[in-house]
């Protein structure tokens, strides 16, 4: 006996248009739009119910191997929302946006930020890299433009002529990243999610995020490792 998915309404397509025009959206923007669009197409409201309503639409989104998924930011760990395309889990996502040199850019960048030290890439390395690119070379003044379009698309963040990656390309691409990058890439220790800026335990070697060490540890005079008890 099978249970039937939830119908999807008016206002279930609202809030999926939306998220989908936007790429992505910080979890108290999605409260507030739950609730404009259960208003605006006279739908049942609650406020606490915003994941249930998210798991219609996924239910939904299903058979077309689409899910909305829920991921935190790395600086403030604040929860965020994006809609995730299962059935390409590569770069190729962004292959109709972009060409094929700016999509090696795009994966040299992730490589630098992946193998980094501190999750971040300076622009001079990146730009450095433009032209050594196997598709085109392409010029420095090219390859800045190319990089503010990543950021304006939500794929890099840049800091102080340092970029990383935002949180709907941590949330779109953590199998991928996981898959191809698997003896550099770290989980969180705590939250189990891919860390790309992460605090490393000294002894051990595990990572947690930033948000997530400052919540584990709140309150805690002589702050100790989760896995090997050594002081952090």
């Amino acid at each position: 006996n099978t249970v039937m998915a939830a119908q999807m309404t008016d206002a279930h397509r609202r809030f999926l248009q939306f998220l989908m025009s936007n790429g992505i959206t910080e979890g108290s923007e999605a409260r507030k739009l739950h609730q404009h669009c259960c208003e605006t197409d006279k739908v049942y409201y609650a406020h606490d119910k915003l994941d249930d309503f998210i798991s219609t639409i996924n239910s939904h989104l299903q058979p077309l191997f689409m899910q909305i998924r829920k991921g935190i930011s790395e600086d403030d760990g604040r929860a965020h929302y994006a809609v995730v395309n299962l059935a390409e889990t590569e770069v190729t996502k962004m292959a109709s946006d972009y060409t094929e040199t700016e999509l090696e850019l795009f994966r040299k960048t992730m490589d630098l930020i992946i193998l980094s030290e501190n999750g971040f890439a300076s622009s001079t390395d990146i730009l450095n890299l433009a032209d050594q690119l196997k598709t085109k070379k392409m010029k420095k003044k090219e390859a800045e433009q190319v990089l503010k379009v990543f950021v304006e698309d939500k794929w890099l963040s840049e800091k102080n002529g340092e970029y990383t990656l935002h949180t709907r390309c941590i949330i779109e691409m953590e199998q991928y990243i996981l898959s191809n990058y698997q003896d550099v890439a770290r989980k969180c220790n705590i939250c189990h999610s891919l860390a790309i800026q992460s605090q490393v335990c000294e002894s051990c070697g595990i990572g947690m995020h930033f948000p997530c060490v400052r919540k584990y540890f709140r309150g805690q005079t002589e702050p100790r490792c989760p896995k090997c008890n050594e002081f952090w």
